[in-house]
Formats: structure tokens, C-alpha cells, sequence
């Protein structure tokens, strides 16, 4: 098992995609991933575009993004509600100030475009906020996963397999 020890949060909210929540979480957990699901309140349940609920299991306001050694942001229409929210706003920013693994597909770069993580970097997205990453700093490209140090992004579903690996390695 490749991530024995490692500590992921998989942020949440309202609106998630399922697949780009469920994927990574049982593939970092079949690596041995110690993973937190962590939304605006703990206990609470989020549910999926299509209605598929996620119990979160902390509350972005007690944890420390900078205690994960990364932190992913999946995409569907969950980014929009989390960027109402300061407490997680700080979180992902605390991850930021820490140098841990950030990784975001679709559109989980909005969350990223709320730090500094962006700036100077290589990085992709779902399409329609390609704008606002490159307002946030970074060299936009249309590829499947780029990967730019510890800043790891994916555009949709389909680049699911390639963004996980990219993480797996990145933590491994």
C-alpha cells in the first residue's frame, strides 16, 4: 500500500460530482490513504448533482488544511457553494500556505483561484473557468492532467484515472 500513513482531505459541499469524489476516495483508500471528507460542518449530510448523498466526517473550521499532506477539490457545482463559506476558504488556503499536495479537477480550480497556489503555475480545468484560473495566475493548457510541482489539476471525469495516479505518485 503506497499511501500507508498519508493523510488526504477530500473537500465537500452541495452539488458534488459524484464520480470525482468517489473515485479518488477508494483509490486512495485501497492504497492505504488515511482520508478525511471535509465540507462546512462535520457529520453533516452533501448531496451529489444527481442526488447521491456524502457524510462529511470535519468540519473545515476545526481542522488545518496545512495537516494533510493533500488536499483535493473535486468539481460539479460544489466549488460554488464551498467559495461562500470562510472556513473553507481558509482551509484550502492553509494547504496552500503549507505546500501540500493541492489537487483540483473540473471545476475545484475555483477554490484554488481563492490563494495564491495558482500564480507562476501550469495548470488546467474544466473549460468554462479557464478564465478565472488565468486571472488567478496561472498558465492555462487543455491537457488531461498537468502537474506543476505539488499542484496537481484535471478537467473532467474522463481524466479521472490520470489525475489519481498523478496524486498516488506525487504522495507515494
Amino acid at each position: 500500500m503506497k499511501l500507508q500513513g498519508k493523510k488526504i482531505a477530500i473537500m465537500l459541499d452541495q452539488q458534488y460530482q459524484e464520480l470525482e469524489v468517489w473515485y479518488p476516495y477508494y483509490r486512495l483508500k485501497e492504497e492505504g490513504a488515511d482520508l478525511a471528507l471535509v465540507g462546512p460542518q462535520a457529520g453533516a449530510t452533501y448531496g451529489s448533482k444527481l442526488g447521491y448523498p456524502c457524510v462529511s466526517t470535519a468540519a473545515a473550521r476545526d481542522v488545518d488544511g496545512g495537516d494533510f499532506d493533500a488536499v483535493l477539490v473535486p468539481g460539479g457545482w460544489c466549488p460554488d457553494f464551498m467559495r461562500r463559506d470562510e472556513s473553507m476558504i481558509r482551509f484550502i488556503r492553509q494547504a496552500a500556505e503549507a505546500d501540500v499536495v493541492l489537487a483540483a479537477i473540473c471545476h475545484g480550480g475555483w477554490m484554488l483561484c481563492c490563494t495564491d497556489a495558482l500564480r507562476g503555475k501550469r495548470a488546467t480545468s474544466f473549460l468554462a473557468i479557464r478564465h478565472d484560473m488565468m486571472n488567478a495566475g496561472c498558465d492555462w493548457v487543455d491537457r488531461e492532467c498537468v502537474v506543476d510541482g505539488k499542484l496537481i489539476t484535471a478537467r473532467k471525469p474522463d481524466d479521472l484515472p490520470a489525475w489519481t495516479r498523478a496524486i498516488i505518485d506525487a504522495l507515494a
